[in-house]
C-alpha cells in the first residue's frame, strides 16, 4: 500500500506533519480527517524500494533496542514509536516509523504493518512482533530481537575486523608481485640477455609468466564469469539448487563451517519464535527462512509437514544425518520432555561456541599462510634474477 506525507492543522490551529499508508490520496485526506485534523497538503512518499540501500542493520538495532527499553516502561507503543522516530538520524527509517505509528493509531497489527517493508523488516522480524503483540509481550519480544540483532552485528563486526589486516596484506603482496613481474624482472632479465647469459629455468618460467600476465588475468576473470553464468542457469531448477547446496555442504572444512553456523541461526531463531508463544509448525516455518542453504531448508520443511500430520519430526530431521549429533540429541530430549525453547537456546550456545573456536583457528591460520604464500612468491622473483647474476660472476672470474 503507498504512502503518504502530509501537513495538517489541530483544533488548536498548530501545523502537524506526518505520514500514513493509504490507497489512494482521497483515502489518505479521509483518515486525516478521522484523527481530528484538517489536511492542507498530501504528497505521496518515496517508494520502499529505496529505504533497503539507505538503512544500515546498526539503525534497526538502534531502533529496537529503543522500542524495548520504553515498553518495557510500560510506555503504550503509540507513544513508543513517536519518541524512537524524534530519537533516531536516518530521516527513511524515521519516516517507516511514523507510518507504522499512524497504522497502528488506524488500530491495524504492528507486525502486519512491518510486512510492508520486508526489504527492512524480515518476515522472523515481523512474525515476532506479530507473535509478541497477539500475547501480550511485545516488551520481552523486542528485548529478545534487540539481544540477537546486537549478537550478530557483533559477529560481524568481529569477523569484519579480524580479516581487515589478512585482507589488506593479501592486496598490498598482489600489487607488489604484479609490479614486479610487470615492470621490474622483464627489465632486469633483457640485461642478462643482450649479456649473453643463459637463463634458469625458474626464470624462463617466471618471463613467460610476466609475458602473459595480462592474459593470464583474463583467462581467470573469464573463468569466473563462465562458472557463475553457468552456475546461475544450472540453479534455476529448484532440486538442481537443493542438490547444490547439498554439495557445498560436503567441501573440507568450509562445508562443516557453513552447517555449523547455518543451524546456530536456525536454533536461536526457533527458540526466540517458539517463546513468543508461537506453535511449533509456524515457528519452523518462519525460522526456516533464515536458512541460505537451500538444502537444509527443503529438509526442515519436510520435518514441518510432519509436525502438521502429528508426527514426530525428529525422525525426519534424523533420516537427512546432515546435522550434529550434538544438536539432535538435544532438540530431541527436548521435545521428548517439553523443553524445546530451553533446549534451542542451548543448541545455539554450543553451536555459537563450535563457530567461534573454528573462526579463530582459521583466522589465526590465514595470516601466516597468506605471508607464508606471498613471501614464497617473491623470494622466486628474487632468485629468478639472482641466479644469472651469480652466472654471469661466475663466468667472468672464469
Amino acid at each position: 500500500m503507498p504512502t503518504y506525507s502530509y501537513t495538517a492543522i489541530n483544533n488548536n490551529g498548530s501545523k502537524k506533519k506526518g505520514i500514513l499508508s493509504a490507497a489512494s490520496e482521497r483515502e489518505a485526506r479521509k483518515f486525516i480527517k478521522d484523527l481530528q485534523l484538517t489536511p492542507i497538503s498530501v504528497s505521496l512518499t518515496t517508494t520502499k524500494s529505496s529505504f533497503k540501500s539507505k538503512i544500515k542493520n546498526k539503525d534497526i538495532v538502534l531502533m529496537t533496542r529503543q522500542l524495548a527499553t520504553l515498553l518495557e516502561a510500560n510506555t503504550s507503543i503509540i507513544d513508543a514509536l513517536k519518541i524512537t522516530a524524534d530519537q533516531l538520524n536516518n530521516k527513511d527509517l524515521i519516516s517507516i516509523i511514523l507510518n507504522l505509528r499512524e497504522d497502528v493509531v488506524q488500530g491495524k497489527r504492528l507486525g502486519q504493518s512491518m510486512k510492508k517493508y520486508p526489504d527492512i523488516f524480515n518476515n522472523t522480524y515481523s512474525s515476532l512482533v506479530t507473535a509478541g503483540d497477539s500475547s501480550g509481550n511485545l516488551d520481552v519480544i523486542f528485548d529478545k530481537l534487540a539481544d540477537y540483532l546486537e549478537e550478530s552485528a557483533s559477529i560481524r563486526q568481529k569477523v569484519v575486523s579480524a580479516l581487515t589486516y589478512p585482507i589488506i596484506l593479501i592486496g598490498f603482496s598482489i600489487v607488489v608481485i604484479f609490479a614486479l613481474l610487470t615492470f621490474v624482472l622483464p627489465q632486469v632479465i633483457d640485461q642478462f640477455v643482450k649479456a649473453g647469459a643463459e637463463l634458469p629455468l625458474i626464470t624462463e618460467l617466471l618471463i613467460g609468466l610476466s609475458n602473459n600476465i595480462f592474459l593470464i588475468i583474463i583467462s581467470i576473470l573469464s573463468i569466473i564469469f563462465v562458472t557463475i553464468f553457468a552456475y546461475r542457469k544450472y540453479t534455476l531448477d529448484v532440486n538442481n539448487l537443493i542438490n547444490a547446496h547439498k554439495k557445498f555442504l560436503s567441501i573440507p572444512f568450509i562445508g562443516n563451517f557453513i552447517l555449523i553456523s547455518e543451524i546456530e541461526r536456525f536454533s536461536s531463531t526457533m527458540a526466540l519464535t517458539m517463546e513468543s508463544g508461537t506453535n511449533l509448525d509456524i515457528a519452523i516455518e518462519e525460522s526456516s527462512k533464515v536458512f541460505n542453504n537451500k538444502y537444509l531448508q527443503h529438509i526442515v520443511m519436510n520435518a514441518k509437514k510432519d509436525v502438521v500430520e502429528g508426527k514426530d519430526f525428529i525422525l525426519s530431521l534424523n533420516k537427512s544425518t546432515i546435522f550434529p549429533n550434538i544438536f539432535m540429541q538435544l532438540i530431541s530430549s527436548g521435545y521428548k520432555s517439553g523443553n524445546l525453547v530451553k533446549m534451542f537456546y542451548k543448541a545455539s550456545n554450543f553451536l555459537k561456541n563450535e563457530i567461534d573456536s573454528k573462526r579463530s583457528v582459521f583466522l589465526s591460520l590465514l595470516e601466516p599462510l597468506v605471508i607464508i604464500f606471498m613471501g614464497g612468491f617473491i623470494m622466486l622473483i628474487v632468485l629468478a634474477i639472482l641466479i644469472p647474476i651469480m652466472q654471469m660472476n661466475t663466468l667472468s672470474l672464469g
